[in-house]
């Protein structure tokens, strides 16, 4: 038996991209900074990790409505690493966390932007699409 799951707190570095599929079916990129505080030598020192999501079909619809700069959330998923040929011909890789649940951990108004979050959108509100990643395949992504 193995696990493959992610589980992170933070927050947007800009707001979410969406794309979509040759089926049409949406996909939202955005990073999330995660800090990490410690003290070395007497000295209180930050370390910011950032992590590359993507959100699939009605889950990626809600990231590009609500999601902004500097919202802060909560994030499971997995990890996933591609393949792919850049401009040059250079074979790369990306690594990933394919979101399956997302949960909005600002109170209505409080992002950095301090754009509102819309009254449909409970604090904390659960989205699980473990079935609609399933059903997307590598290949599907158009980056």
């Amino acid at each position: 038996m193995s696990v493959n799951k992610v589980i992170l707190v933070g927050r947007l570095g800009a707001d979410p991209e969406i794309r979509y599929t040759l089926e049409g079916k949406p996909v939202a990129v955005f990073r999330i900074a995660t800090n990490e505080v410690f003290v070395k030598n007497g000295e209180k020192e930050t370390i910011t990790e950032w992590h590359r999501l993507v959100a699939f079909g009605r889950l990626a619809e809600i990231c590009g409505e609500y999601l902004s700069k500097g919202t802060r959330v909560y994030v499971e998923g997995k990890l996933r690493t591609r393949k792919f040929e850049d401009k040059q011909g250079q074979t790369r890789f990306v690594t990933e966390i394919w979101v399956q649940n997302l949960q909005i951990l600002d109170r209505k108004g409080e992002t950095l932007q301090r754009e509102p979050i819309k009254e449909e959108l409970k604090k904390e509100e659960v989205f699980d699409l473990d079935e609609e990643i399933s059903a997307i395949d590598e290949e599907d992504i158009p980056f």
